[in-house]
């Protein structure tokens, strides 16, 4: 969504739900918009109250309890904007001056099941909201951090975790995409060994005030259970670590130790993969700055370093590595680092594709590719792409693609690839804030490599074979159907599908028609169907 379509938006939802327009704010939404939407919100509340309150109950029940009773104190989970957005935010709205950041609240958790039998008794943690453009909505989605380790309705086979996410959905009226993407992405890495978050559906509650449904899922993070790559002891300052990165257009807004820009071969043209080679287009990743507008690119680091010496590792390791596929992928060169890894240079003793393959572990590639082109997100070329490197004793040193994130941009919901026809992830996109053209090339540099392209079609076709894509599109239809009484009772507490003023311009235009959870849900699931017919048109080899 353009950025300032998304301020103005925002400033005007918030004007209609205060209820506060009045003839110098922005253009209101009309009256027959109004009126249907508030005609249909009352019938559906009316259905809902219908509905015995017994058989709200699929869903386990997760529930905070503050351990304030301030009269103020629902304002942690209500109010705060993070920072960045706010800023953005002040410059049409100055009352966003005064907005609270996100901050933590000493709560209890504790989770039952439908029939309110215990299933975590309750545990000490602290809870705030988190995220970037999504805790504009009213839904704000929430992040816990618990006191010890807790085991969450067995996800990830039971294992124990601090920090856990609640993913409010609030932009997806099917609520799904982040739960069918994310399990297709486990399907599809683990088979390599890597990492993929675990989720479930949870019923949410506040102080016992009534919340919605949430997507409880793991945060992505270093952890032998999660991104297992090697953890320095404290204040240790070598550079024999593991490195957890992120693709991340905010990488600018981090504290320069856990930042750095990228170079990308010094922004050489790359070629989008369109299944026309490129059409005679090519695009640089790194705005000049002279363009319309300049975007910058770079890396954030999400694992605990030390050192300015570690930082200056990374940031040279991951811009050579970058120039490794590039030279191999444009130029038919091989490189390969010196013997402390600071530095490249033209070999002949290796084919260009073991050159890339000495530092890039190319199954976790394809597999991202895989998962990228499978759910044309959004956000994609912007974002919650994540990298990995351990250049430990016991690491592979390689750049490696794991822990997919934010799906509820994706799969038809915004307008991109809106009929899941057509090449996207390695393709050039529109830019989610601009709508200028932008791509991903850590996905787009190899994408005309013929041994690169085999690989893809390799996997492809065994996750074909192993049913991944059958189960997910079941889960869609499973979930929804099986839910239908938990999604009402959601819609009835925020009933965003129909005053969608706040969410309306980034959404695709079958996404703005639905009306219902299941009409979104149908809709999520017709257009999976025709994309990954797409993608087995071109991808699948028969064994």
């Amino acid at each position: 969504m353009n950025k300032i379509h998304r301020i103005c938006a925002a400033t005007l939802a918030c004007l209609l739900l205060a209820g506060c327009q009045n003839q110098n704010s922005e253009p209101k939404p009309t009256e027959e918009q109004i009126d249907t939407a508030v005609t249909t919100t009352a019938e559906t509340a009316a259905a809902a109250a219908e509905t015995p309150k017994e058989s709200y109950g699929v869903l386990p029940v997760l529930s905070i309890q503050t351990k304030s009773d301030a009269e103020d104190v629902m304002k942690f989970v209500d109010e705060p904007v993070a920072k960045v957005v706010a800023e953005d935010m002040s410059q049409w709205d100055p009352s966003y001056k005064d907005v609270p950041e996100p901050y933590y609240e000493e709560c209890t958790v504790m989770v039952r099941d439908a029939d309110g039998n215990s299933l975590m008794d309750g545990a000490d943690a602290k809870v705030k909201v988190r995220g970037n453009w999504t805790t504009l909505y009213p839904k704000k989605p929430l992040r816990i951090k618990f006191a010890e380790k807790q085991k969450l309705l067995g996800l990830n086979d039971g294992a124990a975790f601090k920090n856990w996410l609640l993913l409010a959905e609030y932009k997806d009226a099917s609520m799904l995409r982040n739960k069918t993407a994310l399990y297709a992405a486990r399907e599809i890495l683990e088979k390599d060994g890597l990492y993929a978050s675990d989720a479930a559906l949870v019923q949410v509650e506040v102080n016992g005030e009534y919340y919605g449904i949430y997507l409880l899922a793991e945060m992505p993070q270093v952890n032998e259970d999660r991104v297992n790559i090697n953890e320095p002891e404290k204040d240790y300052t070598g550079t024999d670590i593991g490195y957890f990165l992120e693709y991340d257009g905010y990488f600018v807004n981090e504290e320069p130790l856990y930042s750095f820009p990228l170079k990308l071969a010094d922004n050489a043209p790359l070629t989008p993969y369109d299944g026309n080679g490129g059409s005679g287009r090519t695009i640089q990743c790194i705005s000049s700055d002279d363009a319309e507008y300049h975007k910058p690119i770079g890396m954030t680091i999400h694992s605990d370093i030390y050192s300015q010496e570690q930082h200056d590792f990374i940031e040279n390791y991951v811009n050579c590595v970058y120039q490794i596929m590039y030279e191999a992928a444009y130029n038919n060169k091989a490189f390969v680092f010196d013997a402390d890894d600071s530095a490249i240079s033209e070999t002949t003793e290796l084919t260009p594709q073991e050159a890339v393959a000495a530092v890039v572990d190319l199954d976790s590639l394809a597999d991202m590719y895989i998962i990228s082109e499978l759910t044309c997100d959004a956000d994609i070329t912007w974002s919650s792409f994540y990298l990995s490197v351990d250049m430990s004793a016991a690491g592979n040193q390689k750049l490696t693609f794991q822990a997919p994130w934010d799906f509820d941009s994706s799969m038809g919901c915004r307008p991109r690839c809106e009929d899941g026809q057509g090449f996207y992830a390695a393709n050039i996109v529109p830019d989610p804030d601009f709508e200028e053209e932008s791509a991903n090339p850590w996905l787009m540099v190899l994408a005309y490599a013929d041994w690169y392209q085999t690989l893809v079609k390799e996997k492809w076709t065994q996750a074909v074979d192993d049913g991944v894509f059958d189960r997910t599109l079941e889960m869609v239809k499973s979930d929804s159907e099986a839910l239908q009484a938990d999604f009402t009772r959601n819609y009835q507490k925020w009933n965003n599908i129909l005053l969608n003023f706040m969410i309306v311009e980034e959404l695709s235009a079958a996404e703005r028609k639905v009306k219902t959870e299941a009409e979104a849900a149908e809709y999520l699931h017709q257009w999976l169907e025709s994309r990954i017919e797409f993608l087995n048109s071109q991808w699948y080899t028969a064994q």
